[in-house]
C-alpha cells in the first residue's frame, strides 16, 4: 500500500458514489450507459472471484465486496428500477467488439494459464476499454451533464492514480506487472480528450460537450 494505491481506490470508490447518488437522487438513468455499467459489473466479478481463494487483508477484501457489490447494483438501477429513464436509444455501443478481443487475449498473453488468472487477465483487459460505451454515448448525445462529468472525471482519475502506484512500486519494491500497466496506460489515454474539456470547462460551470 502507498499512498497513490489509496488515493485511487477513494477516488474509484467516489467515481462510484457519484454515480449511484445522481441516479437515486434524480430517479433517473438519463445519460448514463448501461454497456459500460455492465462491462464493469463484469469486470470486478472475474477478477475478484479469488474472494473465495485467498485472503490477502480486511481492507481488500472489503474493497472486493463493495465493487462487486455496488456495480450489481448500479445495474439493477439502470435496467430494473429505473428502467424508464435509461436511453438504449444513444447507448448504442456493440460490446462485443469489447468482450471478444478481451477474451482473445486473456487467453493468449497472461500469467499463468490456470482458470482464475485468465479470468483476472480478462478483467484487466476489457476494464481498459470498458468506459468506451459511456464516452461514445456522451460523444453521440453531444453533451454530459457536469454530475456524469464528475463521475468520467472521478474514474479517469483513479486509474491515471494507479499509474503512479505502479510508478512507485517499481522505484521502491522492484514489482511491477506488465499486463496491468499497458492495460492501465490504454485506459488513462482513452481519457485524455475529457480531462482537457473537463478542466477547462466543468470546472468553470460550463456544461460539457464532446465532439460526435
Amino acid at each position: 500500500m502507498n499512498i497513490f494505491r489509496i488515493i485511487g481506490d477513494l477516488s474509484h470508490l467516489l467515481a462510484i458514489i457519484i454515480l449511484l447518488r445522481k441516479i437515486w437522487k434524480t430517479r433517473s438513468c438519463a445519460g448514463i450507459s448501461g454497456k459500460s455499467q455492465i462491462l464493469f459489473a463484469l469486470v470486478y466479478t472475474t477478477r475478484y472471484l479469488d474472494l473465495v481463494t485467498t485472503y490477502v487483508s480486511l481492507y481488500n477484501t472489503v474493497m472486493k465486496i463493495i465493487f462487486i457489490a455496488v456495480s450489481i447494483a448500479t445495474c439493477y438501477l439502470i435496467y430494473m428500477k429505473f428502467k424508464a429513464t435509461y436511453d438504449h436509444n444513444h447507448d448504442t455501443f456493440r460490446i462485443e467488439f469489447l468482450l471478444a478481443p478481451a477474451v482473445i487475449l486473456a487467453l493468449l498473453i497472461n500469467h499463468d494459464f490456470t482458470f482464475l488468472e485468465i479470468l483476472w487477465t480478462f478483467s484487466i483487459y476489457l476494464e481498459s476499454v470498458a468506459i468506451l460505451p459511456q464516452l461514445f454515448m456522451v460523444s453521440k448525445t453531444g453533451e454530459a451533464e457536469s454530475i456524469t462529468s464528475h463521475y468520467l472525471f472521478a474514474l479517469g482519475s483513479y486509474r491515471a492514480l494507479y499509474i503512479l502506484n505502479w510508478i512507485y512500486r517499481y522505484h521502491n519494491e522492484e514489482i511491477y506487472d506488465l499486463i496491468a500497466i499497458v492495460a492501465g496506460i490504454v485506459q488513462t489515454a482513452l481519457y485524455c480528450d475529457f480531462f482537457y474539456l473537463y478542466i477547462t470547462k466543468v470546472l468553470r460551470g460550463k456544461k460539457l460537450q464532446l465532439p460526435a
